[in-house]
């Protein structure tokens, strides 16, 4: 926990803005962390799919006397994949100094208001966006480790990681992103049986912009130039594009966000918990504890292609 006082930030005169790709595309099309959307459970650990096969197709040859006679049942197996929530805990502190002196300027001084006029209220609301962006990247990239003992920190497992080393994923070799490449990987997914109901690609901003020059078509126009290709019509149904800045720049992940959702294990009834913390000297101290993972329904229904050419 880093203490903020008087020596550690500073109040300046200006418009408030965050700086860097802090966008969580993909935590916001799952809901959240605010509980929409989202399933529960009662324990670290908890089932993301049961998935079973029928085995390849055959034409029957069966003949009056097989008709009748008692046949061998077929028998069809089913398995279990699992995942675990992880902590996500973020501490806020704020000497008392601090919280009053929110008048005292540094920098230009010039005619205007302080944008911040309670910093414990703006520190929460920082940690609480930097909380967001950890499960956005967590929920895409993280590998999966369960904590066998109090010692051990649980790692959820990312649908990028599932994906990438599950049923559906092409490796393109370090070479330019190309409608073959995604052609090759649709295909896949296609024939291992995904179903393509709500399917939206992520990318980060190199791979975003391969797209827009592959699919892209612009209408000549005097005072419009330019494309931003939000939506793919493909063989297998229309593919949202979302441009994510977590996702690995050599990566692009196709998900079906149907089977997507968080995963909490509640704190005190609460999804993401904020809490005051005991006061036992100049300072207010608080909390944010979530116990959060994802759950990506079958992996078959994903698919990722990997190592394309960044630069």
């Amino acid at each position: 926990m880093a203490l903020t006082d008087r020596d550690t930030t500073f109040n300046y005169l200006g418009e408030l803005f965050l700086v860097g790709a802090y966008q969580t595309p993909f935590l916001n099309m799952i809901g959240g962390m605010d509980g929409g959307n989202s399933k529960l459970t009662k324990s670290m650990i908890f089932p993301v799919a049961q998935p079973y096969t029928l085995g390849s197709a055959a034409i029957p040859a069966i003949d009056e006397d097989e008709l009748v006679a008692t046949g061998t049942a077929d028998t069809f197996a089913r398995g279990q994949d699992l995942n675990t929530v992880m902590i996500f805990k973020q501490d806020v502190e704020v000497s008392y100094l601090r919280q009053a002196a929110y008048g005292e300027l540094t920098g230009l001084s010039a005619l205007g208001d302080q944008p911040v006029t309670d910093e414990f209220a703006f520190q929460k609301m920082a940690a609480l966006k930097k909380m967001a962006i950890d499960m956005e990247l967590s929920f895409l990239t993280g590998t999966y480790a369960a904590a066998s003992d109090s010692s051990t920190p649980a790692q959820t497992n990312g649908i990028i990681t599932a994906s990438t080393s599950g049923t559906n994923t092409v490796d393109a070799g370090s070479v330019d992103l190309s409608k073959a490449i995604l052609d090759s990987l649709l295909l896949e997914m296609a024939t291992n049986g995904a179903l393509f109901e709500n399917t939206v690609l992520f990318c980060n901003g190199f791979q975003k912009q391969a797209l827009s020059a592959i699919y892209g078509y612009a209408p000549e126009d005097r005072n419009v130039g330019g494309v931003n290709v939000k939506q793919i019509e493909t063989d297998f149904g229309m593919l949202g594009v979302t441009y994510a800045p977590n996702v690995p720049a050599a990566t692009i992940l196709v998900a079906d966000m149907n089977y997507v959702s968080p995963v909490f294990l509640p704190v005190k009834g609460q999804a993401v918990l904020y809490e005051d913390l005991a006061q036992i000297s100049g300072s207010k101290k608080g909390q944010i504890v979530s116990f959060a993972g994802i759950d990506y329904g079958p992996e078959e229904y994903h698919g990722t292609i990997t190592s394309l050419t960044t630069s």
